[in-house]
């Protein structure tokens, strides 16, 4: 039996954790709230972020990430991105040698613009086949509900994934694997940047013909960033990319979309943290980075500059749609 450590507590890490534990992997969840860790273990709820759902007696928590991280086969970073660095400071010298190291955080790093594998590389001193990334169309909320889905779970040591596929296939959630770990990062970072303009354009009252144009553009600016960075346009072809694009651009329970949403209909970032329960959407800090990263492989992004100029320049929803609009016309 595997044994799996998930640092981070939030909805999509407990949601792992669950997948994790119902597919018999030994998996203990570590929250930095030890009222939250007892939660998990002794009452089976996380009810500040998966309320009412039940999860497996078998799934431990700890507030202990050396409790968490003992004689483990697999680490899960599940932290937002912008904390992955400082958590791993912390984390690394208890973080055996061996260990694979799975990357659910989704984001380009601000200032270093580096993808998540890469900063835990730098901090850990891992070589890259010792870290795995994983992602896909993966909405916490239906994956507890046992709806099927399916992800990718991408590492350059391909029997590392292969594990890791195994401790987390059941029968209502699939894993593929993949070596494409540049891909997969690409397309989720992307992925939220273009999901707060789907909100932003449902905000203001357009309807399915608008999101699905940004949808699809959006896919081409990935797809643009992708190559230039390394990325295999297949992979975002797939679950790590359209897949991923398309739940995160259309779901009601996708965070980064309710967000745009809330700015379309007029609200200001401040008001539309408040509505999310304090939670910032990623992509709010990722369109900064990931403008940054294309600007440097001079790739031209124009959704995720707009994004970026709705977030932090001021620019209102209707002045940035007539941006794109004005756009001069130009052959797909």
């Amino acid at each position: 039996m595997s044994k799996a450590a998930i640092l981070g507590a939030g909805s999509w890490g407990t949601a792992f954790g669950k997948v994790l534990a119902e597919a018999g992997t030994d998996v203990t969840i570590w929250s930095r709230r030890a009222e939250v860790a007892r939660s998990i273990s002794e009452d089976h709820e996380n009810p500040g972020y998966l309320p009412g759902v039940e999860l497996p007696g078998a799934l431990k928590a700890t507030a202990d990430h050396r409790v968490a991280l003992d004689g483990v086969d697999f680490a899960v970073l599940a932290v937002p991105s912008q904390t992955l660095r400082e958590n791993l400071g912390v984390w690394r010298d208890d973080i055996a040698p061996n260990v694979t190291l799975l990357s659910l955080a989704k984001g380009i790093e601000s200032g270093t613009l580096l993808r998540m594998s890469q900063v835990i590389g730098q901090v850990t001193g891992a070589e890259q086949n010792r870290i795995a990334v994983l992602s896909g169309p993966n909405l916490a909320r239906e994956i507890v509900q046992g709806q099927p889905a399916a992800t990718v779970v991408a590492c350059p040591d391909s029997a590392r994934a292969m594990e890791i596929q195994k401790a987390c296939a059941t029968g209502y959630f699939r894993p593929y694997t993949n070596t494409d770990v540049i891909g997969c990062e690409i397309g989720g970072a992307c992925k939220n940047v273009i999901a707060l303009a789907c909100g932003m354009a449902a905000g203001v009252g357009f309807g399915d013909n608008t999101v699905a144009t940004i949808i699809t553009r959006g896919l081409a600016e990935i797809t643009r960033l992708g190559t230039a960075v390394g990325a295999k346009p297949a992979t975002l072809a797939g679950l790590a990319g359209v897949g991923d694009l398309v739940a995160t651009c259309t779901s009601p329970l996708s965070r980064n979309r309710s967000f745009g949403e809330r700015l379309g209909l007029g609200g200001s970032l401040e008001s539309a943290q408040e509505a999310t329960h304090g939670q910032v959407a990623e992509g709010v800090k990722s369109c900064t980075s990931v403008r940054a990263l294309a600007e440097n492989y001079d790739v031209e992004m124009p959704l995720t500059d707009a994004v970026h100029r709705v977030c932090h320049e001021g620019m209102s929803v209707s002045d940035a749609i007539g941006l794109l609009l004005g756009r001069r016309v130009k052959p797909e």
